[in-house]
């Protein structure tokens, strides 16, 4: 299964994504972190956005 997953990645294009993690405060002080898999150009737009 392994071999499956990397080969996935490895197609043509998926160097064009990038895994952001953005940490965010809850009202309870407390903090939860939200990934996403972004367009590389795209990724100030995810860490501007609340």
């Amino acid at each position: 299964m392994a071999k499956k997953t990397v080969a996935s990645l490895q197609k043509k294009g998926a160097k064009a994504f990038t895994k952001a993690v953005k940490m965010i405060k809850n009202e309870s002080g407390s903090y939860s972190f939200k990934t996403e898999i972004v367009p590389k150009d795209k990724i100030n737009d995810f860490f501007a956005k609340k």
